[in-house]
């Protein structure tokens, strides 16, 4: 486990993120989900090789600081705080690979900061919600659920959590699975939890789909077959992006990295290796 203090848009009023850097190679970015951490992709430390995979727990998730502030968790402050990650780093240009929330956080990082993003996998994700009124009752539903874990607390919410219809598939992992996936949800604060609900939910940044044409880099969209609703998601975004492709993961959930981990990690591996043979194969061109 490595510390890192970030200090993003404003200098003085640092988080210290937990990051884990693995391997050698191309930086390969990872953020996880709501209630995750970098935790989420440990079952994949060998699966990309030629790649250093940098993993992240977002501001108030896992190891890093969860501060009692919300506004410190808004998604323009996660994204400055990852840029500045990067450049701590060392890491220039970069793959990225998000999940569901870490999804949207790519997405935004990516339209911030296009020219550092080589390629993007979006696991399960969404550009935000488009229609204003829907915004509005999901912001105050995320406000009620950050108020009730903060209540009740965080196990009582991980019960709630993982009881969810968009779950449902998940009860079929293998009891080792769903137990190491639950420990990891509980091991987070509920001030985290839920000022990343109040700070960065899904109703409170800007919805992107409007936007998805500025993104010339390629993209590969997973979702997974028993997954309607980010199905649809999938294909919308996709018809939205320059160069972009989707794969739809069978017998799969919401999160195909847990249901199907050795299908999501070849999905991964073959798309991320043909993006760096292309870009090696342009490299040439571009010198002359």
């Amino acid at each position: 486990m490595t510390r890192m203090a970030l200090d993003g848009l404003h200098p003085g009023r640092a988080v210290w993120l937990n990051v884990e850097v693995a391997g050698e190679g191309v930086p390969l970015v990872l953020l996880h989900g709501f209630t995750g951490s970098a935790a989420t992709w440990q079952p994949f430390a060998a699966a990309w090789p030629g790649f250093r995979t940098i993993a992240v727990d977002l501001i108030g998730h896992g190891a890093s600081d969860a501060p009692a502030d919300e506004s410190r968790y808004t998604m323009a402050r996660c994204v400055a705080d990852v840029t500045a990650l990067l450049d701590a780093l060392g890491a220039g240009r970069t793959a990225v690979l998000g999940y569901s929330m870490g999804g949207r956080v790519a997405l935004h990082l990516a339209l911030a900061a296009p020219d550092r993003i080589t390629a993007l996998v979006l696991e399960g994700a969404s550009p935000g919600i488009a229609d204003a009124d829907e915004r509005r009752e999901r912001v105050a539903s995320d406000r009620a659920l950050a108020d009730d874990i903060e209540r009740a607390g965080v196990e009582a919410f991980v019960d709630r959590w993982q009881a969810l219809p968009l779950f449902a598939t998940q009860a079929r992992l293998p009891d080792a699975v769903r137990e190491r996936l639950r420990a990891q949800r509980l091991g987070n604060s509920a001030a985290g939890l839920a000022n990343s609900l109040r700070g960065m939910g899904a109703g409170t940044t800007e919805p992107l789909l409007a936007r998805l044409h500025e993104l010339s880099m390629p993209v590969l969209l997973v979702a997974g077959e028993h997954d309607v609703k980010y199905r649809a998601l999938a294909l919308a975004m996709r018809d939205r992006m320059p160069d972009a492709r989707v794969q739809i993961a069978p017998d799969a959930g919401h999160a195909v990295h847990l249901e199907q981990p050795a299908a999501f990690a070849a999905l991964v591996k073959e798309f991320l290796t043909s993006c760096l043979r292309q870009s090696e194969r342009q490299a040439p061109s571009a010198r002359r």
